[in-house]
């Protein structure tokens, strides 16, 4: 598989990694630190080496995710996204289902992706059961740009749709924390006047991600139109 990356920071480079290791090929690079000056970012997605791609894997900024997506989509390459912090369910949207094929996930952790699945069965039956309040925490390093991380958002919209209730109707308050190197910590807690439940994913470094968008980009292969992670793993 062909592969171009948009965004080369430690994700973007991790990604290489676990790409090149899976026997994947890596044709463009995009982004400000690798492209000269002469060579803005739309020339370096609007170019041959881009367009030779059979899928782009986006790891950028929330305020350059949308437009990177949409020129990706214009040269005719798939795209898998990680970036968050970014207006996702309105270009989905927008574009409809006409268009090469595009994953955005908060979260392409295998482990996270699992979290969200059993998040969502004990929402329903805490719910059933009645008494419990959630909240959720977030850590991640202080370099992340947004906040609450889109991994919490993801849990807590998961609990929302379990209870089939409104966000502003809903008291889940998410704590986020930024703190050194840490790569990510999520937990989960129902507590009632008897006990408490927690549900935890810590990442130990980027390489779960990384592998994660990697399989989804192998996944994403001549598929047009909007998927989930959650049909990559199933």
């Amino acid at each position: 598989m062909k592969i171009a990356l948009i965004g080369y920071g430690k994700m973007g480079r991790m990604i290489e990694s676990v790409a090149r290791a899976r026997g994947h090929e890596v044709v463009c690079v995009v982004d400000p630190c690798v492209n000269a000056e002469e060579q803005p970012l739309a020339a370096a997605i609007d170019s041959e080496a881009f367009r030779s791609a059979d899928v782009a894997i986006e790891f950028s900024r929330p305020d350059a995710a949308e437009s990177n997506v949409r020129a990706a989509l214009e040269q005719g390459v798939a795209v898998v996204s990680g970036t968050t912090g970014w207006n996702v369910r309105g270009l989905q949207a927008e574009l409809g289902s006409n268009h090469p094929g595009v994953i955005w996930s908060s979260n392409y952790s295998v482990g996270v992706n699992i979290l969200f699945a059993v998040n969502k069965y004990l929402a329903q039956l805490l719910h059933k059961t009645g008494g419990y309040t959630p909240a959720i925490t977030e850590i991640h390093h202080v370099h992340k740009l947004d906040a609450p991380s889109g991994t919490a958002v993801t849990l807590r919209e998961g609990i929302v749709e379990s209870r089939k209730s409104k966000v502003e109707s809903l008291k889940c308050p998410i704590e986020s924390i930024r703190e050194g190197e840490v790569p990510g910590i999520h937990e989960v807690r129902w507590e009632s006047e008897a006990d408490v439940l927690t549900l935890r994913h810590e990442a130990k470094s980027r390489q779960g991600f990384a592998l994660g968008a990697v399989l989804a980009a192998e996944w994403l292969q001549g598929k047009t139109g909007w998927h989930t992670m959650q049909e990559v793993l199933e």
